[in-house]
């Protein structure tokens, strides 16, 4: 049993006959009067157990992006059904609104709408519906928790993907240049043409030279339907926020903004995600199925608080690809102890593929280094530039093994791992 403001109202009413009799028998008779009346209320008012409730909920939302949620209501028992419901919603899911005011008649139903605008990842969910029932007095009422589970799929953001277009612009001229028609160490036949003053004369074929009758050399192109491998790191490390966004998230912007790019230049592309155990994984998928199976695996991933198992990482590379490849590591290298392990995997990596360690920066530590105007800003300082010099150390540990870098802050690093990547293609190591 639920009481409204009404009820309030009129029990405080009853100050008028007390103070007009100066008879305590007056606020007795005046309590009865409104217990009757809550009593009646109450009797009169619809069950609010006599509903049918159901869901029309979306398959997915991106991140950042809005869509409605539709909540069906419909009275079963023999009263008119007033009063209010209140759809369960996580914060997370960004729900509004939420309270609904509701006059159904018997045997008719009501659609309200939720506009879910959700500010995290992953499973968001409803569990239940709370239904009040107003009695005709408007005095009071029933009220009942009913379950109505359902749950929306958050997809990541890819705010990235702005970037693509001027990338596959990018990458549609180095098709077509000639300066990649190289020969060497991961290249492929891409066609014959005639021998011009210049050319390499290891590139001369003799058999086409034989029926042709005039010198014919071969032009050579990086290898396409190469395998780019992306490892992210969902450890303890991932769980740090810059810009108000998790460094995972990142990874993640990272991974689907190469992982679009490289599909278009016809390589394979795998995902696993990664800590102590293997959390997700994208293997075998191509085309727009690509992005369609990253962003379902991403989804539901969080950070886990547990520190990364980096000497897997080398085995599951090898499950994954037996031919040398592109692997990506997407980390964190701004503290030397959290990169120890890092490290004593890389050789085994970097002995076969070509490896990048990308990692996101905080665009803070430059901003703070630079503000010395007054004590507390110098301390503040040189703690950034502690940081900055960790950053650089084991920056230059990787590079030191064979492996390249990629940093930068949450908005720049996925163009920036893009662009090396475009690099790689350019100067056919890829």
């Amino acid at each position: 049993m639920v009481v409204t403001g009404w009820f309030v109202l009129l029990t405080l009413l009853g100050i008028v006959p007390i103070v007009a009799t100066s008879s305590p028998w007056a606020l007795v008779g005046w309590l009865g009067l409104c217990l009757l009346l809550l009593v009646v209320d109450v009797a009169l008012a619809a069950s609010p157990r006599a509903v049918r409730l159901s869901r029309d909920l979306p398959p997915a939302i991106r991140l950042g992006e809005s869509a409605p949620s539709g909540l069906t209501i419909f009275n079963e028992g023999r009263r008119v059904l007033r009063g209010v419901a209140r759809d369960a919603w996580q914060p997370s899911a960004g729900a509004g609104p939420t309270r609904f005011a509701l006059a159904i008649a018997p045997g008719r139903q009501r659609v309200v709408t939720t506009t879910l605008t959700p500010f995290r990842r992953g499973e968001r969910r409803a569990e239940a519906v709370t239904v009040r029932s107003i009695g005709p007095l408007r005095l009071a009422g029933r009220q009942a928790t009913l379950p109505l589970p359902g749950a929306v799929r958050v997809l990541p953001r890819f705010s990235s993907r702005k970037h693509l277009p001027s990338r596959l612009a990018r990458l549609r001229e180095l098709d077509g240049r000639t300066s990649v028609m190289i020969r060497g160490q991961g290249t492929e036949f891409d066609s014959l043409r005639d021998y011009v003053r210049g050319d390499d004369v290891r590139s001369i074929d003799w058999r086409a030279t034989a029926r042709r009758q005039d010198l014919m050399v071969r032009t050579w192109r990086p290898e396409r339907d190469r395998r780019v491998v992306v490892v992210v790191d969902s450890g303890r490390t991932s769980a740090a926020r810059i810009d108000d966004e998790p460094r995972l998230d990142t990874a993640f912007e990272s991974a689907l903004l190469l992982g679009a790019l490289a599909s278009r230049a016809g390589d394979r592309v795998d995902l696993a995600v990664v800590d102590r155990r293997v959390r997700g994984r994208v293997q075998g998928a191509t085309g727009a199925d690509l992005l369609s199976a990253m962003v379902t695996t991403m989804a539901p991933l969080d950070p886990e608080l547990v520190e990364t198992d980096w000497t897997s990482v080398p085995g599951l590379v090898r499950s994954i690809t037996s031919q040398r490849s592109l692997v990506v590591l997407a980390t964190s290298i701004d503290a030397p102890g959290a990169a120890r392990g890092l490290l004593a995997a890389l050789p085994q990596l970097t002995a076969k593929h070509l490896v990048v360690v990308a990692s996101v920066v905080d665009p803070v530590l430059n901003e703070a280094a630079r503000n010395r105007s007054s004590r507390e800003d110098i301390y503040r300082a040189a703690s950034a530039e502690r940081a900055l010099l960790d950053v650089s150390r084991v920056s230059a540990a990787i590079r030191q093994l064979g492996a390249d870098v990629v940093t930068g802050s949450p908005a720049d690093l996925p163009p920036a791992l893009a662009d090396r990547y475009l690099a790689l293609k350019a100067a056919g190591r890829l």
